[in-house]
């Protein structure tokens, strides 16, 4: 079994394959500190879905959370006495990054990327809805040509209860209408209708600027919320980033 981790700003998800099947998704926090808090959760999360540590033949990981990569590896190290694989510049991955600094793209867009063109094909666009929603395009040819980073569900929520006097902290259920009666309800409406009319413009925008009508595919925690709001045909597939590591380590390990 090969473990994917993707080491996000407020999550890391955990991912065991083996081949192409994804046997298990596993959520940890971001907010452990320690070599050995991780190594606990790791093990945790394992023994949670009894999967023995020994079953582990090797282990690949991205992360845009760099402050924590240490901790990871040496946990990894700890746990599974294997050297872990980190999604950056020098790995294999079959796509070009046409970019202005290819090294500064993100390892969870990287991942994503090479699921998308491995799986789907391109061109395409992916949206990866999480602690921001990233839109990201591949050409033709497969090649990784932007992104557009908004900020994302969870942060507009926080920002409204936070910065203003009056506006409490809620739970997101999509409300009965967008013209709403009470004041959760307006939160609701504002966040959820408004990030899906959001991602909306942007696909309009998008496509009319790369010259025709992409395939959309959308991951991310926030994707099966916000997407069945969306009008444009969207097809979510909530664990691209994990997908796209498996793929990665087997094109490296090869």
């Amino acid at each position: 079994m090969i473990l994917a981790i993707d080491i996000g700003n407020t999550n890391i998800a955990l991912g065991g394959f083996v081949s192409d099947e994804l046997r298990f998704v596993s959520r940890i926090s971001s907010n452990a500190k320690t070599d050995d808090e991780f190594a606990l959760r790791i093990l945790e999360s394992l023994s949670l879905h009894q999967i023995d540590r020994s079953d582990i033949a090797g282990v690949i990981i991205s992360s845009v959370v760099p402050p924590l990569n240490t901790a990871i590896k040496n946990a990894i190290r700890f746990v599974f006495k294997k050297e872990p694989v980190f999604v950056g510049p020098g790995i294999k991955s079959g796509i070009s990054i046409k970019c202005d600094i290819p090294s500064s793209v993100g390892a969870d867009l990287i991942s994503a990327s090479v699921a998308v063109s491995n799986i789907y094909g391109s061109p395409a666009l992916i949206i990866d809805i999480g602690t921001a929603t990233k839109m990201t395009v591949l050409d033709n040819k497969g090649a990784f040509i932007g992104t557009s980073i908004i900020p994302g569900v969870m942060m507009g929520l926080d920002a409204l209860a936070e910065g203003t006097a009056q506006l409490p902290k809620i739970s997101l259920e999509v409300p009965d209408t967008v013209i709403a009666k009470n004041t959760a309800d307006c939160m609701r409406s504002g966040v959820l209708f408004g990030n899906a009319s959001l991602i909306d413009g942007m696909i309009e925008r998008i496509n009319e600027e790369f010259g025709e009508e992409l395939n959309i595919y959308a991951t991310g925690g926030m994707s099966k919320v916000i997407i069945p709001l969306c009008k444009h045909k969207i097809t979510v597939d909530e664990h691209l980033v994990l997908k796209g590591l498996n793929i990665l380590y087997r094109k490296n390990k090869n």
